[in-house]
């Protein structure tokens, strides 16, 4: 090959070398330059950001039916599980709104597997093109204070109804035996005594609904044990008396207890009334006090009809009865013990019953001890 030849080679090889170099610098400097552009987030960062602090259930879902944000309350109830909605009836409220765009509010009773079932409000609106959010409030709560608002005020109707009416009979029949004054007389004993028991009715009834109204103590007092007890026996006296029912006091003295005077004398006054209605002739009710570690343990022990196994889960129920006829004779309201039980959920203690059929029973009411108190061994 001739030096001309192996010139133009060279150079040719030369110049496709630097063209491909340049070629090289080129790519990569385009390369080095573009930015890609950002995938669109499956859930805008707002709506995250406003997820993640929500009290309520809220859930963003996909156009799949895939869960794809979630408030931690949405998981705790239950809604989700991984990325699934649970609630079929949720769901399909959700394609609803995917279909048609129209946001839907509704009510929706959840069952779960071996839980309660609960009663949610949804409402299910369109997020941008292709999400959906649901907003969930459980309901529950406010369905069961609404039926139990119901069932008072039917029972206290009902409950009503019968001294009123008897009262309205007795005032008929003293109308009638205007000129027969024994017939008078005794039907005006009568009433006397259906106006006392719905005196008592009334009282108790206002009692719970303030107790009911009552908020968690803000100034709670040391309250005496001691004094509460006496008030209690001493408001039963009569009663006792003429049923010649011994009331025995005994235990602790000097114990205080944390909480409102009037609600704890309120509590230890329906145990008391409420042994001594239900305690036979010539009976005897006992009421002690007794410390234990950081409660005081005030305990009314009757020798009474006593309560059946299978119905001492309701005895604490408003209204409701041990014996149904026998109420009629002591005027019982069914009432005593709800307050009673009241009282001891509001000062964080609580209520218990031993029982036997035929034995009688023995209350204890356990409330929260005022250290600085003083206590006294002494015997009943």
């Amino acid at each position: 090959m001739d030096p001309t030849t192996q010139a133009f080679l060279a150079a040719l090889i030369g110049a496709v070398v630097a063209g491909g170099a340049v070629l090289a610098w080129a790519i990569s400097d385009r390369q080095h330059s573009f930015v890609p552009e950002p995938e669109e987030p499956a859930v805008p960062p707002a709506v995250a950001t406003v997820l993640s602090v929500l009290r309520s259930s809220a859930v963003v879902v996909g156009d799949d039916d895939t869960v794809l944000k979630a408030s931690a309350p949405a998981y705790a109830f239950g809604l989700v599980r991984g990325n699934v909605l649970v609630a079929e009836e949720l769901t399909s409220l959700v394609r609803q709104v995917r279909r048609d765009g129209q946001i839907r509010e509704t009510e929706l009773l959840l069952s779960r597997t071996n839980m309660p079932a609960r009663h949610v409000t949804a409402r299910v609106a369109p997020l941008g093109a292709r999400l959906v959010l649901a907003l969930i409030e459980d309901r529950t709560r406010e369905r069961r204070v609404e039926a139990v608002r119901r069932d008072f005020v039917a029972n206290v109707s009902h409950e009503l109804k019968t001294p009123i009416g008897a009262i309205r009979l007795l005032a008929e029949a003293v109308l009638d035996a205007a000129d027969d004054p024994e017939a008078v007389k005794r039907f005006g004993g009568r009433m006397l005594t259906e106006s006392d028991r719905l005196t008592r009715l009334v009282q108790q009834i206002i009692e719970l609904s303030r107790l009911q109204g009552d908020d968690p103590l803000e100034a709670p007092v040391p309250v005496s044990v001691d004094d509460v007890i006496a008030a209690a026996v001493d408001a039963s006296a009569i009663d006792a008396d003429t049923s010649k029912i011994a009331l025995v006091t005994g235990g602790t003295k000097g114990l205080e207890v944390f909480g409102n005077t009037e609600q704890v004398a309120a509590a230890v006054s329906n145990l008391v009334a409420n042994a001594v209605a239900y305690s036979g002739e010539e009976s005897t009710v006992l009421v002690t006090a007794k410390q234990a570690e950081d409660t005081v343990e005030i305990s009314v022990v009757d020798q009474g009809i006593g309560i059946p196994a299978d119905e001492m889960d309701r005895i604490f129920e408003r209204f409701y009865r041990i014996d149904p006829a026998r109420h009629r004779s002591t005027g019982g309201t069914g009432l005593g013990l709800s307050i009673v039980k009241h009282v001891a959920a509001t000062h964080g203690g609580d209520v218990r019953v031993w029982s036997v059929e035929g034995h009688g029973s023995t209350f204890t009411l356990s409330l929260p001890r005022h250290h600085s108190s003083q206590p006294q061994e002494t015997s009943a």
